[in-house]
């Protein structure tokens, strides 16, 4: 139970500097566009560990979660957050920017920048068919890994 402690207050302390940073930046009048890559990896970063949290919380007290809408409808019935549809657009937002990004490597590495080596880009954590994760862990390459990400799981 005390790894568990640990954890939820590590994830809380990277939450606020997160969402401080987030803040920090949607200040910035005409940002670059450095800075406005960093502003959508501080909104994904903050959604990622605002969920979480909410799991964290909710799981301490019996619930089960699968998934970040999971967490963010029990919260609201819970009464834990208000503004749920807010949520939810947060949600579909932080999808629709990974999406995107994930669609964007693909078409340069594929199609601008073409090498004898076709890359297929996915999102390992949502793949939901065991073949195709026994595949990819047989043979895969993992190009690019966000260790902050990985270590807030």
């Amino acid at each position: 139970m005390e790894n568990q402690d640990i954890r939820w207050i590590q994830r809380f302390q990277n939450f606020e500097k997160t969402f401080l940073l987030l803040q920090e930046t949607l200040q910035i009048k005409n940002p670059s566009v450095a800075e406005r890559a960093g502003l959508i990896q501080f909104f994904e970063m903050t959604f990622e560990l605002a969920w979480k949290l909410l799991k964290d919380y909710e799981e301490e007290e019996g619930f089960t979660v699968k998934s970040p809408r999971d967490a963010i409808k029990q919260a609201f019935q819970a009464n834990i957050i208000t503004a749920g549809h807010t949520w939810i657009d947060a949600l579909t937002d932080r999808n629709l920017i990974t999406h995107s990004t994930v669609t964007h490597l693909s078409y340069i590495l594929n199609e601008e920048k073409p090498l004898p080596y076709y890359f297929d880009i996915v999102h390992y954590e949502k793949i939901d068919e065991p073949e195709l994760i026994k595949h990819i862990n047989r043979v895969g390459v993992v190009l690019y890994e966000n260790k902050k990400v990985l270590s807030d799981r």
